[in-house]
Parts: structure tokens; sequence; C-alpha cells
């Protein structure tokens, strides 16, 4: 492993310790290559798309950190008809390494899951934040997460007032609400309560409640439980609860990589053609 990808992988392990994903998930370094590039440069993104490699092998990046995992099964062949085979394919042709936190990111304390948590809480961070699943412990038995968070307002506030706080955090013009409607009576209840998972959160808030559900996605069965057990619902689109962390995470991995003193210069680059693959026409 080349002098770079080992010092970022250490640091992603800092930040995100691969302990604490899901059981479920494929974290972590999943494309070590030969290095090519003379060039220092990481480049994050959300999803490992043929735009983001254009734009990585353009910035002569030797490090794709990419927030959701390129490889999740198991594959019997690499082929470029498949399209995210063809995309590593070509990261493995021009020298350049894959690392993918996913989960284990939206555990951790500091993660995507707290940087939601945020943006309901407003300018005055009015609320208490814990883990919507059971705490994850370091082998020192301290907190390290869970998956999801639940989000306890000191100072209840209008449904509208949320909607409008999560529009402004993830810089969205449109998003998706479901209205509580309990007895087929649209409620007006204050909230108090928010329960929070990034990406796809259905499975995550089952048995939990709260007077809002945010996330990215829900199918629609949960959708229609939600509602009709009294709690409201906000769906923004599942990477778009994501991608708005990224800048913190250069911001971390610049730090980390600094403190660790890596011998030579380094560029964090947030990817710029990475987005949500959806849009309001």
């Amino acid at each position: 492993m080349s002098a770079f990808l080992k010092a970022v992988t250490s640091a992603m392990e800092r930040i995100a310790p691969l302990r604490l994903a899901e059981s479920f998930d494929n974290v972590g370094l999943l494309l070590e290559t030969p290095l090519r590039s003379k060039q220092h440069r990481v480049m994050l993104t959300i999803d490992l798309t043929t735009a983001v490699i254009d734009e990585s092998i353009e910035n002569a990046a030797s490090v794709i950190v990419a927030y959701h995992p390129t490889i999740f099964g198991a594959l019997k062949s690499f082929t470029m008809a498949n399209p995210l085979q063809a995309s590593l394919l070509r990261c493995a042709a021009h020298g350049i390494s894959v690392y993918c936190p996913h989960t284990a990111l939206d555990c951790t304390w500091g993660g995507i899951n707290d940087w939601l948590a945020e943006g309901v809480m407003g300018e005055k961070n009015d609320g208490i934040v814990r883990p919507l699943q059971n705490e994850k412990l370091s082998p020192a038995g301290n907190s390290e997460g869970a998956l999801g968070r639940m989000v306890t307002l000191q100072s209840p506030v209008s449904m509208e007032i949320i909607v409008k706080r999560v529009k402004e955090h993830l810089k969205l013009s449109q998003i998706q609400v479901g209205y509580a409607t309990p007895d087929g009576v649209q409620s007006n209840k204050a909230v108090e309560t928010i329960a929070i998972c990034a990406g796809s959160g259905g499975s995550v808030f089952s048995g939990k409640k709260a007077d809002v559900y945010l996330t990215g996605e829900m199918q629609h069965h949960e959708v229609l439980a939600a509602v009709a057990s009294g709690t409201n619902v906000i769906l923004c689109g599942h990477t778009n609860t994501e991608r708005g962390y990224l800048p913190i995470l250069a911001s971390k991995l610049q730090a980390q990589l600094e403190a660790a003193a890596f011998d030579g210069a380094f560029n964090i680059l947030v990817s710029n053609t990475d987005k949500h693959p959806l849009e309001f026409i």
C-alpha cells in the first residue's frame, strides 16, 4: 500500500471506525491500485458515477472516498458492460484507489446523522440528540454512536418551521412532506421529537415513535403507516440527505492528515459533478 493511501485509510478509520458499520454493509478499502499519479489528491463523493470518474482523472486524484459502497455483493466477473464495474476498472487503469465508509459515517458521533440533527434544531441548537438505536461502544466502553438520531427539541415548534429548517439546511427548494393524519384528520400538534436517518430510513424507524420522521426516502407503505399513526414524514431524496456533509468530511480528513504529519503536499477535493440522480421538473 502506498504511503498516501495508508495515511488516508488510517485517517478515515479515526473519523469513522469501520467497526461501527452495520453488519449488512461493505465498507473500507474496496479497490487498491498501484500508485501512478505523483499527486496526493483525494476526491470526495457520495456516488462513484461516470462523471465523478472523469473529474477524478482530470484532477489526477489518487484516492476516491465514495460514501456509498461500489461493491456490495459477490462478483463473478468485472466487465465494461456493467456501469459500476466499468467505473472501478477505469479507476484501476488510472491508479485510483477507492474507499467507502457508508454506515460507519452514519453511526459515528459527528457524522452525517448529527449534521442532519443540527439542521432541525435551528440556530440556537435547541435540542437533545441521542442515538435512535442501541449505542455502539468502543473497546474502552465509551459510546461511539449508533445508526440514526432522535432529536428532542427543548422548545417545540410548528411543522412549518421544521420544513423551513430542513430546506435551508439541505439547500433544497422542494421536499416531500406527509402530514400526520390520525383518524383521517391532519394533526397540527407542535413538533417536539424528530427521528433522523440519512439515506433510506424506513427500517431504521420501525418501532420508533416520533412527531417527525426525516430521511431521504421511504417505501410507500411505510409512509402510509407513519402518517396514519400520527407521525409526519419528510423525504428529501436519498443522497440529498448525505451530500451536504462532504465539505465537513473534507475538513475532518484535512485535519487528520495534518495531525498525522503526512510527509508530502496533498489536496482534498469535493466533487463538483456528484449530484442526486433525480430532479424536480
